[in-house]
């Protein structure tokens, strides 16, 4: 008879799992070294996750902010622009760092043919789209919330990959500004 779930070293394995790959990589990641490290083995992985694809979307699942309380309260141009702002910032110095620095190489790879990271990259940008604009249809900002979210999801997300690559937080951050600027004039 096989043994229950331990759901607490389940969900401490996936705590472990973004810190791991965000300081290792994903390109070369193998569930040996992975296991190792979280001090485990490779064939628990795989008795609590099947795959080490699944055991990666499940710990970016864990680590997926919630956008819609994130944009809930926007209402005007002024707060969706400092949300913008803050949320930029909060993805590349601050607690998300990692979870963000993840997900780009998850995102990367959903690119390749039948990858195994198409449904998660697919959902992960609809999701954020949706909701941003949401926020940008609730202000009467834009005549096309969902052009318009588009693009500032994909061009932060740019900007992102720029910083984490470049490490220029200066030029990135202007970047940043000057995008949200040009998509979300003040009125």
């Amino acid at each position: 008879m096989a043994r229950p779930l331990d759901h607490r070293k389940r969900a401490d394995l996936l705590a472990g799992v973004v810190a791991y790959i965000a300081a290792h990589g994903l390109a070369e990641l193998s569930l040996r070294p992975l296991a190792a490290a979280l001090g485990t083995s490779s064939r628990m992985l795989i008795y609590y996750f099947d795959t080490k694809e699944e055991l990666l979307v499940q710990a970016l699942a864990t680590q997926r902010p919630d956008l819609a309380a994130v944009f809930a309260d926007v209402t005007e141009v002024t707060r969706l622009r400092a949300r913008l702002l803050g949320f930029f910032d909060l993805n590349t110095d601050g607690a998300e760092a990692d979870s963000v620095r993840v997900l780009l190489q998850v995102l990367g790879a959903a690119c390749a043919p039948d990858s195994p990271y198409q449904d998660y990259a697919n959902a992960a940008i609809a999701t954020f789209v949706a909701e941003l604009a949401a926020a940008l249809r609730r202000s009467g900002l834009v005549s096309d919330p969902e052009v318009v979210a588009t693009l500032l999801v994909s061009g932060l997300r740019g900007i992102i990959q720029d910083r984490v690559i470049t490490g220029d937080r200066e030029r990135t951050g202007r970047a940043a500004r000057t995008l949200i600027d040009a998509v979300l004039p003040e009125r």
